[in-house]
């Protein structure tokens, strides 16, 4: 089958430069001042000019060439078929811990789709290898400038990278990141820690070699392999120990002083979960250098903290609290297990500062892919629904955001939040992953219930 030319308009935004031409869905971008468009890169960046040639290809097959004068920022205004402009690329590794290979048959074909594509490291913060990119890509990255790169590194030790992604390339793709380094592109870094394999003297080794990138490389991020229930059939992998998590502490931090004495920089960081496990007390805000690897799990339960006591502060200041006269409401807070002890220390600051409110606060024990998985995003509808059933709820049950599939309302298992609603018959509160919302949202419920809500706007 030929392949179509260009990139279908899915969509043509209302008073738009597409609009004011007459495209209409259907029609092709084929090439901007003469350049073919691969994706959405070429697209954006050939757009950047004030004037631009763009030839299209109607939906009726004919062929225009539009000349348009725009500002440099401005779009044409127009959603095309794939966001992406391209199809993604899959991941061609088959890495020992591949948390994709450990997911149960039967749930929605997308949860199985490995991706290993720079482009969206770009778009969505996603994490690369680098064993998918050509010298093309490199080359594409460089000219357009695009950054930061996502890098999982995993180990800086070619051979035991090799082994790690099984991939007999993936030594030799750690040279990708030189090319990086020596254009000036920005860079993060990753490593999902193997207990026996990359730790140790080896994750000694690979922080050495990474610190090298400094400050091209901005900060790289340490996380425990993730193991679920279904690993039958895969590499032999163990869980860390809290005696493991605290070494691996100690080594982290020792790098953190040096380099931070050297740099200025942390630059290496455990992941929460680590400090967890050890029972070890959260760093403080300064240790996290703005925050660089929040998505990996790094700081966040610390931002979480900082955030509610600062907002606790202002409801304090605000004198909402003072208020005489609070009747008794209760309502229910359920979590993982990991971030279960701090979530029960802000219930019970809250409790403390409104009067009459009494917080139930319940950790949900992942049954659904095993109970060594202690992250809240990725608990399920069902072990929700089971470990809350017969429970005494109050008058709201709040649940993180991160439970739920992005920008809907279905969580990993496609229950639908609505039939949890039903099954546990307590209406829910979606609380974003914010110290200031935690806030906001109980302190809502508690003056609804009070009837005060209505004399006043939240002072957070």
């Amino acid at each position: 089958m030929k392949k179509l030319r260009g990139h279908e308009i899915r969509q043509v935004e209302a008073d738009s430069i597409a609009q004011e031409l007459g495209l209409e869905p259907g029609d092709r971008i084929v090439a901007v001042n003469g350049s073919e468009i691969e994706d959405i890169f070429d697209y954006r960046f050939l757009l950047q000019d004030t004037y631009v040639e763009v030839l299209v290809e109607t939906k009726d097959g004919e062929e225009c060439l539009l000349q348009i004068d725009k500002e440099p920022d401005e779009d044409l205004g127009v959603v095309f078929e794939n966001g992406l402009m391209d199809d993604y690329r899959r991941c061609r590794n088959h890495c020992i811990f591949c948390f994709i290979d450990q997911m149960p048959p039967g749930m929605r074909e997308t949860l199985y789709f490995k991706d290993d594509d720079a482009r969206l490291s770009f778009l969505q913060g996603n994490y690369v290898t680098l064993t998918n990119m050509s010298d093309h890509d490199i080359d594409r990255i460089i000219r357009y400038r695009l950054g930061p790169v996502n890098i999982s590194f995993q180990t800086m030790n070619p051979q035991l990278r090799c082994k790690m992604l099984r991939n007999r390339f993936a030594g030799e793709a750690l040279k990708k990141a030189d090319r990086l380094y020596e254009a000036g592109i920005p860079m993060n870094g990753q490593i999902v820690l193997c207990k026996g394999i990359n730790d140790g003297e080896e994750l000694e080794y690979s922080i050495l070699k990474l610190s090298q990138y400094l400050p091209v490389l901005e900060s790289v991020s340490v996380v425990p392999v993730g193991l679920s229930r279904y690993r039958e059939g895969l590499y032999s992998l163990k869980s860390f120990t809290a005696e493991d998590a605290a070494e691996v502490i100690d080594r982290i931090e020792s790098w953190q002083a040096r380099i931070f004495k050297e740099r200025g920089t942390h630059f290496i960081h455990a992941s929460d979960e680590w400090y967890a496990l050890a029972g070890r007390k959260l760093p403080e805000e300064e240790c996290y250098d703005g925050y660089l690897q929040l998505e990996n799990g790094v700081g966040m339960l610390r931002l979480l903290l900082n955030e509610f006591d600062a907002a606790v502060k202002a409801l304090r200041a605000s004198g909402t609290v003072s208020r005489s006269g609070a009747g008794s409401v209760t309502v229910s807070l359920a979590t993982g297990m990991l971030a279960y002890p701090y979530i029960r220390q802000m219930a019970e600051t809250m409790e403390a500062v409104c009067g009459g409110l009494k917080i139930l606060t319940y950790p949900i024990r992942n049954r659904f892919f095993g109970e060594s998985i202690t992250v809240s995003g990725l608990l399920t509808g069902g072990d929700i629904a089971a470990q809350l059933a017969g429970r005494e709820l109050g008058r709201r049950l709040f649940l993180p955001q991160n439970v739920l599939r992005s920008g809907e309302d279905v969580f990993l298992d496609d229950m639908r939040l609505g039939e949890l609603e039903g099954t546990l018959q307590v209406r829910i509160d979606i609380v974003k992953l914010s110290g200031y919302d935690f806030v906001d949202s109980i302190l809502r419920v508690w003056e609804e219930a009070n009837g005060w809500r209505e004399e006043r706007q939240s002072p957070l």
